[in-house]
């Protein structure tokens, strides 16, 4: 008789597909975190808000994959490490990668975006959505706050990360006096906003 220890984790369905985190094997992936992502997503509407951002000249009679879609795809790709395109050849196929981003069946197909139609969607961001696109990042973050603040002060700070070995992109700064990498942070108090 089996005996299950570990409840059985649910969460919101896409459509008729309910999803559900249980650990019984069937259908594995590396990328169950791409749920909490998307969680979080529907709670702050970032990939809501970038379509709404972002024009679409696209003919709609002639869409097979959504722009909000194409921004979970790439977005999520992002956040999970898939930096390269080419990766969306087989994330593309994966029942979770096109639950996470909501995609709808079309003729019986869930199949998300290839990367050229990715690369399309990339290529075709004019500055005008860039600047409604950071206006919207603004937003977002002052919407972080219980209240917004009256200020913001941004600290611009770079911290040495020693390296060892020949590694790219390293260099000899004379304050630390040893090779590291210098990254830059900007942060707002306690939150990190670039790396």
């Amino acid at each position: 008789m089996t005996h299950r220890t570990i409840p059985a984790v649910s969460f919101s369905s896409v459509r008729r597909r309910e999803l559900v985190a249980e650990f019984t094997a069937g259908h594995i992936t590396s990328d169950a975190g791409l749920l909490l992502l998307r969680e979080a997503d529907r709670r702050i509407g970032l990939t809501a808000a970038l379509d709404a951002a972002i024009q679409d000249p696209r003919s709609p009679e002639r869409i097979v994959h959504p722009q909000r879609t194409l921004l979970a795809q790439r977005v999520l790709g992002l956040a999970a490490g898939y930096e390269d395109l080419n990766d969306h050849g087989l994330l593309r196929r994966d029942p979770l990668w096109q639950a996470a981003t909501d995609h709808p069946e079309v003729d019986g197909s869930a199949e998300l975006a290839s990367a050229p139609t990715l690369c399309r969607l990339e290529n075709r961001i004019a500055r005008p959505d860039l600047l409604r696109i950071a206006t919207l990042l603004v937003d977002q973050f002052l919407a972080s706050f219980d209240t917004p603040p009256a200020e913001l002060i941004l600290d611009i700070d770079a911290t040495d990360d020693p390296i060892h070995g020949q590694q790219e992109k390293h260099v000899f700064h004379g304050y630390y006096d040893h090779h590291c990498f210098l990254p830059l942070y900007v942060t707002c108090g306690s939150r990190l906003l670039v790396a």
